[in-house]
Formats: structure tokens, sequence, C-alpha cells
């Protein structure tokens, strides 16, 4: 009985964040990929490209009494299912956008898909939908160096809110790029002081040196 009445306690004093947030970018980046890392923790080698739309769910203990659940929207790269994606995109509130590292085509093709994002769906409060750029497969070979020192400027004027290096397969990047979506996404609740957004637009800047896994890069202001 204690112990059932422990468990009912800690529901009644938590608070339940759902956000949907979507994926999306061209086909073959690894979308699919960093979805699953990110939700199971895993890497399948076997590439199946995505048909209209899949889904995941991952559960996260913000804090003592904040349980962020996050529903993936994993879009299909294909173009014909760009004429769907107002459908796919309604109540979104926040997106990870990806393309590949060694091929940068799939960078131009990540900017039709922002202002693809941004001219279909926005926040209630009328802003755009925060979001972040992933620079995925950063662990083959043929990384392209003039790409990555474009990457600020794009970011800038694309609105994204950063930026990561990632890689699916050898887990970089990967907690702390959805780490930094969630932190922007808890910061567009309107609960939230003016004295807490203000903080929180910082840039941010850390080098591999501070941490060997990490290559988290620009960090704009949220508004």
């Amino acid at each position: 009985m204690q112990y059932c009445q422990t468990i009912a306690l800690h529901f009644e004093c938590s608070r339940v964040q759902l956000f949907k947030v979507l994926v999306i970018g061209d086909l073959g980046v690894g979308k699919s990929s960093i979805v699953m890392r990110y939700v199971n923790k895993c890497f399948d080698e076997r590439y199946k490209g995505t048909i209209g739309v899949d889904f995941a769910l991952k559960s996260i203990e913000w804090d003592a009494k904040t349980v962020v659940r996050l529903q993936f929207w994993d879009i299909a790269g294909q173009e014909r299912f760009k004429k769907m994606s107002r459908v796919y995109y309604k109540g979104t509130m926040g997106a990870i956008v990806v393309f590949d590292i060694t091929n940068s085509c799939t960078l131009e093709a990540a900017s039709e898909w922002k202002q693809d994002l941004d001219s279909k769906v926005c926040l209630d409060s009328g802003h755009l939908v925060p979001a972040v750029l992933l620079a995925n497969k950063c662990d083959l070979t043929g990384r392209d160096g003039d790409v990555v020192s474009s990457l600020d400027s794009f970011c800038k004027d694309n609105s994204f809110l950063g930026w990561f290096e990632t890689s699916a397969k050898d887990n970089i990047n990967i907690e702390e790029a959805g780490a930094f979506l969630v932190k922007q996404m808890m910061l567009c609740d309107t609960s939230l002081s003016t004295e807490e957004r203000h903080w929180d637009k910082i840039k941010v800047n850390q080098t591999p040196a501070d941490s060997p896994n990490q290559s988290l890069c620009c960090g704009r202001p949220l508004f």
C-alpha cells in the first residue's frame, strides 16, 4: 500500500509536457537512424526509406516535477510527400532538420524544408517553431570543411536555433542535440518568466575540447 501511494504521489506532483517534433530533410540523410538512436539507443545498418511518416515516442524526466514526452514524426524525404506537409506539420512544437555533411546538395534541401515548415506552421504565440539543424554522418570521410564553416551564417539566414555535427552510427551529439531542442521548446512555455527566457538567449559555443563526443556550434537567440 505504501508503495502504491508513493507512485500516485509522484504522478500527482509531476507536470507532463507533450511535444510533437518533426524530423525532416532529404531522402537518405539519416533521419530515421537519428530517431532510432535517440529513442531506442541503437543503430541498424539495414536502411529502409520511410514511406509517408513514421512515429516514435520518448519520455524524459526533465526535472523532479516535469516529465517531457516527445512524439517524433519522421517525414519521408521524397519530394512527393512535401505536398502533404501541411497535414503533417499541424500542432508541431519543434523540428529537427537533417542533412548529410558529405553531400552539400542536401544542405540546400534543408533550407527548402525549413522554409516550407516556416510557411505552414507557427507556435500559438506567432513565433517560428524552434528548429535545430543536424549535420549528420560526420563519422564518414568526405566531410566538407567549406560547408561546416558556412553553417553559422546558414543557421542565421534560415532561423535555426543552432546546429550539431552528428553521427547516428557512432552516437555523436544525438543526446546533446535532443536536449538542446527540448530546452528551447520548454522555453516557449508561456509559464516561464521573461528573466528565464532572457538567460537562455546566451550564445552556445562548445569546442571539441570541452567534450570528446560533442561538436555543438552556434546557438541563436530564441526570439
